[in-house]
């Protein structure tokens, strides 16, 4: 069975992923080696191990004196993961992610080996360098997932426990990143570390969404009044937005309602607001967060998909 859409070689699109890929990569080496590394920081993933292996081996090598290289060892774990993984769960790891472990390795050493300070951090502060390591490292994965590529490591070892067991696989990324951080543990002994890898997974999960989904400043509102009419028109008119009617019934009352759905931005929220209780103080309205608006009005979907 095959998972994998093919793109013509050096198509726009094909151009384009490879671009992600390549930025992504960098920007996530660029990550590791000025903020998290240097701190032994460990923030899950291939790498997260490989950053224990590295410091554990200092000075164990004549010809590695810092310590095994990081992107070095990241690829000897990322290979046979890659081809366990093409092995039992089928071929949903294509050329796209060998291309970005194999780039993000390359570019974790490369840029290693071209600083004149080693293995110094950017920064002294800890805290400052968890926070954009971890943007940082977010916007590169994002940048390759953004390319319909996966991170390999971690992702395809939570794969295979999840083909074999009944807990989703979200959480069992969540399982295996925490026991790499918890080796960080093992391999330092200090409660720190593991505090501020938490810390960088956090960051990181978010980083990886704003670039894949962008910053949204739109809220979405399910409005129950007696003056939906005005309201409706207020939307219409003077908002210029769309919304939905829905039919409910209340359940003390057992009154007929129709209920507004709307999308508005964070400022036409508070031009609603003020709006529906100078009209009707009684109103009902829920207000929730969006993560992505597609549709007329908003983002094309298929925009989206082509990009």
């Amino acid at each position: 069975m095959a998972f994998l859409s093919k793109d013509k070689v050096f198509s726009k699109r094909w151009l384009k992923d490879y671009s992600f890929i390549i930025l992504g990569a960098f920007i996530l080496a660029l990550g590791f080696v000025y903020f998290i590394s240097p701190h032994k920081i460990v923030p899950g993933g291939v790498y997260g191990i490989a950053i224990v292996v590295h410091h554990l081996t200092k000075g164990v090598f004549s010809f590695w004196p810092d310590g095994i290289p990081i992107g070095l060892f990241g690829l000897v774990l990322n290979i046979p993961l890659t081809i366990a993984g093409i092995k039992i769960l089928g071929p949903k790891f294509g050329v796209k992610t060998v291309t970005g472990f194999v780039l993000s390795s390359v570019f974790m050493d490369g840029i290693t080996f071209m600083r004149p300070d080693g293995n110094l951090p950017l920064v002294d502060d800890v805290l400052l360098s968890c926070v954009f390591g971890g943007v940082l490292i977010g916007v590169g994965l994002g940048l390759i997932f953004k390319s319909r590529a996966t991170s390999g490591g971690s992702d395809i070892v939570a794969m295979i426990f999840a083909k074999y067991t009944n807990v989703p696989l979200g959480q069992l990324l969540i399982y295996v990143d925490s026991v790499i951080v918890l080796l960080g543990l093992a391999a330092f002994h200090d409660w720190k570390i593991p505090l501020y890898s938490w810390l960088v997974i956090y960051i990181t999960g978010k980083a990886i969404d704003i670039t894949l989904e962008g910053s949204n400043y739109h809220k979405a509102l399910f409005i129950i009044s007696k003056e939906h009419e005005k309201i409706k028109n207020k939307i219409l008119n003077d908002l210029e937005r769309g919304g939905t009617y829905f039919s409910g019934k209340g359940m003390y009352t057992n009154e007929e309602k129709q209920i507004i759905y709307t999308v508005v931005n964070r400022r036409e929220v508070a031009i609603l607001e003020q709006y529906i209780h100078a009209i009707d103080p009684e109103a009902f309205i829920t207000i929730m967060d969006t993560r992505e608006i597609l549709g007329e009005g908003f983002h094309s979907l298929k925009n989206k998909i082509e990009q």
